[in-house]
């Protein structure tokens, strides 16, 4: 089997402020194959790159990113320096450079994701597979299926492997998306002989990214992309 693809988590968190455009470029500087990013909406409507809930963690103002605007948002400073991007920021700054994994963070993400994905095929020359939409919601997974069934999905996980399978043959998801520490090289080998990829996440120690290597695992998805 080839290697498997190197992922930047949430850009280069590793390195940079994580999900700004800056940990975007890093990435990219690193050779990355691909990027994983977390959306949220805010309460103008537009998809925002971040990862928590609230903006408490990383950020110098407090409360849910779902009750503040667009311009609220980009009011905030991410770590001292860093200003929090949009989706189709971080699209335009990728183009398509690499492949993108948006996670659905937040609720109702996802038919306005299916909208800037599917502008973005038809405007901009981006392909179907250079995203991969992924989230622990069924329920968004769900809903980006019945809007466009040719987007590709994984269907993340931290706790059961057969569970993610059971779910992600419902929604013809090509990939699981589990946390490492669930996987061993039998689990793997039985998902993919299942047809699914396996895109594990959060990859950062030599030792483990040794392992997961041994596996034979599809992708990497790790904090410091230059180790993986």
């Amino acid at each position: 089997m080839s290697k498997p693809l190197k992922f930047g988590h949430r850009g280069a968190k590793g390195h940079i402020a994580e999900n700004t455009t800056e940990s975007i470029i890093k990435a990219i500087e690193l050779g990355v194959d691909g990027i994983e990013i977390d959306v949220h909406k805010c309460k103008s409507g537009e998809l925002i790159v971040f990862h928590d809930f609230t903006v408490d963690r990383l950020t110098d103002g407090t409360g849910e990113v779902s009750n503040f605007t667009l311009s609220e948002l980009k009011a905030f400073n991410v770590l001292e320096h860093f200003k929090i991007p949009t989706l189709t920021e971080i699209l335009d700054l990728i183009d398509e450079k690499c492949i993108i994994n948006i996670e659905l963070k937040g609720r109702n993400t996802a038919f306005e994701t299916v909208a800037i994905i599917n502008k973005y095929i038809e405007y901009s020359g981006w392909e179907y597979s250079d995203f991969i939409i992924s989230s622990f919601q069924n329920k968004e997974l769900t809903d980006v299926y019945n809007s466009d069934k040719n987007i590709p999905l994984g269907v993340l996980t931290k706790a059961n492997l057969d569970e993610a399978i059971d779910f992600a043959k419902t929604i013809n998801a090509v990939a699981i998306h589990p946390n490492f520490s669930l996987l061993s090289k039998n689990n793997v080998q039985k998902a993919q002989e299942q047809g699914y990829k396996i895109n594990t996440w959060t990859v950062n120690t030599p030792q483990a990214v040794k392992r997961m290597k041994s596996y034979n695992v599809n992708a990497i998805i790790g904090d410091f992309p230059d180790r993986l």
